[in-house]
């Protein structure tokens, strides 16, 4: 086809390019969808000029997807949710607000930022926030936003009993569960606690959560969480644990990534937000801490035959609920 060449402002014959091509973003190549003309004349290489397609912006949203980030049109919704301008909303983090105008547009943000921005997304974090810094809105916006913040907390948490009653089902407090009811808030902040600063197997974090329950049982005689823990080739898990994790995945609560291995695929979580400790009694989180220190340079492998000695464990058999009367046996 004919056209006009913007290099060598020639009119001569253009080849349209249309290819996959790769596009480094931070070390990591990100195929991406590449269209643009080519001069025979000069043999330089333009975009069209009409087109709206970006091939760096298809990239950055790609490797946001790959890690988990927000994207910009995410940010964008998220304000006129509530009503924020971008200097209302770069105060409360304490960001420029030419940085957060730049996010928006499509810049790719540091992880630092971006940790931040999942932070203040979720209602909770946005409530305390405002809450301290209550100069940034004036007091009519502020008291808008607040009523509005915590009407969505009063039907998050009416959605969370419903979907705690579907999935994760609700059973009597005996022996199976520790003497304690089911408490899934109390569990999905201790796999965030777990799961906090580095990414963890998932297998190990299952046997994390298992030790705590079942040393505060040996101590105290209550469990933490009042969940059941079943018996798998890979050792107790955490009943119904997909659940669990697919909940705070949902919520952008934990990042699941896929890491290859020579024999295997496993996935590791990764904390995006801050556990609630404040939901926990003392001798619950000195448990918790306790059992993560135990463990700390165990491999998922090392605590999987580890876990393989528990009584409990040796004496079911595999989908048998593992009773918590045997945790007067337990290693640790």
């Amino acid at each position: 086809m004919k056209g006009i060449c913007p290099i060598c402002e020639k009119e001569t014959e253009l080849e349209f390019v249309n290819r996959v091509e790769d596009i480094n973003v931070r070390g990591e190549k990100i195929p991406v969808h590449a269209e643009y003309f080519k001069c025979l004349e000069c043999k330089s290489e333009f975009e069209d000029p009409k087109s709206v397609y970006d091939p760096l912006e298809a990239a950055y949203h790609e490797y946001r997807v790959r890690h988990g980030m927000v994207q910009p049109e995410e940010i964008k919704q998220f304000r006129e949710r509530f009503g924020l301008t971008q200097l209302e909303l770069s105060n409360l983090l304490g960001l420029g607000g030419a940085t957060l105008s730049r996010y928006e547009n499509g810049a790719l943000q540091d992880e630092a930022h971006d940790t931040m921005l999942h932070l203040a997304m979720q209602p909770e974090n946005l409530l305390d926030l405002i809450e301290e810094k209550p100069s940034v809105f004036s007091d009519e916006k502020r008291e808008r936003i607040l009523t509005l913040l915590k009407e969505i907390k009063e039907e998050h948490e009416k959605s969370f009993l419903s979907i705690y009653e579907t999935y994760f089902g609700s059973y009597p407090a005996t022996v199976l569960s520790g003497y304690q009811s089911l408490h899934v808030s109390k569990l999905l902040n201790a796999i965030l606690f777990f799961c906090k600063n580095a990414g963890i197997p998932k297998t190990k974090l299952n046997k994390l959560l298992f030790y705590a329950d079942f040393k505060h049982f040996k101590e105290y005689s209550i469990s933490i969480t009042g969940v059941r823990y079943a018996h798998l080739p890979h050792g107790p898990v955490p009943d119904k644990y997909n659940y669990y994790m697919a909940t705070l995945e949902d919520e952008k609560s934990i990042f699941i990534d896929e890491r290859e291995f020579p024999n295997y695929t496993g996935e590791f979580l990764t904390s995006i937000r801050e556990p609630d400790l404040s939901i926990f009694s003392t001798t619950e989180l000195k448990t918790l801490a306790t059992v993560k220190e135990f463990f700390e340079n165990h491999t998922a492998k090392e605590i999987r035959n580890f876990s393989h000695h528990e009584r409990g464990y040796e004496v079911t058999r595999d989908g048998e609920l593992i009773s918590y009367e045997y945790a007067q046996f337990l290693q640790i």
